[in-house]
């Protein structure tokens, strides 16, 4: 299990920068071209799907066994993402508590809930769709 954990760690650390790149091009190309009310929306969705496509993808490499393991790294998935736009964001960043919170507004646009729900289930359903349990 130990092993998994780590491999599900790596997955994660790519889902990060995938974050971080994905961010990158809502600010810099999304906004102006189509300004945040819609920028904000299409980042959460093409994130889901890329959470999506790498537990699609790595789903054989992480090597877990059975419903529980999946659904267990799913959960890590949302604490280390939830961590990481906490810690970081306050600390790294230097935003409020109030601006952190923002993230979970649905009536902004922003659909941080969706990436944690595909985070949460995206590793499950991709073994499922594959075979693998």
């Amino acid at each position: 299990m130990t092993a998994t954990l780590g491999r599900a760690l790596l997955l994660w650390l790519l889902l990060s920068v995938l974050a971080m790149l994905n961010g990158i091009l809502r600010e810099q190309l999304l906004n102006p071209l189509f300004g945040e009310a819609v920028a904000l929306p299409l980042s959460g969705i093409s994130l889901s799907l890329l959470v999506f496509a790498v537990s699609y993808l790595g789903a054989r490499f992480l090597r877990a066994r059975g419903n529980a393991s999946y659904l267990l790294i799913g959960l890590l998935w949302v604490s280390l993402t939830l961590a990481f736009e906490c810690l970081f964001g306050h600390w790294g960043l230097g935003r409020s508590w109030a601006q952190i919170g923002q993230v979970f507004d649905l009536a902004s646009g922003n659909l941080f809930l969706l990436v944690l729900l595909s985070s949460a289930c995206s590793p499950w359903l991709a073994a499922r769709i594959k075979g693998l349990i």
